[in-house]
């Protein structure tokens, strides 16, 4: 009995330690535990702009290369996300840095950070 009251209480003390040392660098960061973890979780991706005929929004295609499991042949792959441009900012052509956000709309679900390279 006493041995599991002593391991309770050194994994307690453990745990109380984890939660300071978070917070001490919340706080260095100047904000709570939890919106500095999540901040940190958020994807960025740099893609090229596709569309910018909508309000405050663009349409950024992404390309990556993968490789195939099975067949290991290199293969392009593409995915397109409508991204947030609150100033309509983006041109097409422009390489952009976007940030995964909260759901703004139905399919919107990333905002822009900054033009990486703007068309010429």
């Amino acid at each position: 009995m006493d041995t599991a009251d002593n391991v309770e209480q050194k994994i307690e003390e453990i745990e109380e330690t984890e939660k300071t040392e978070e917070e001490n660098v919340a706080a260095e960061a100047g904000g709570d535990v939890s919106a500095a973890a999540a901040r940190n979780m958020r994807k960025e991706r740099i893609g090229m702009v596709v569309s910018n005929k909508m309000e405050k929004t663009a349409v950024v295609k992404i390309t990556e290369s993968v490789k195939h499991d099975k067949y290991s042949k290199i293969m392009k792959r593409s995915v397109k996300f409508k991204v947030h441009d609150e100033n309509n900012e983006c041109d097409v052509g422009d390489k952009v840095l976007i940030m995964e956000t909260k759901p703004l709309s139905k399919d919107k679900h990333f905002r822009l950070v900054r033009i990486v390279e703007k068309v010429k």
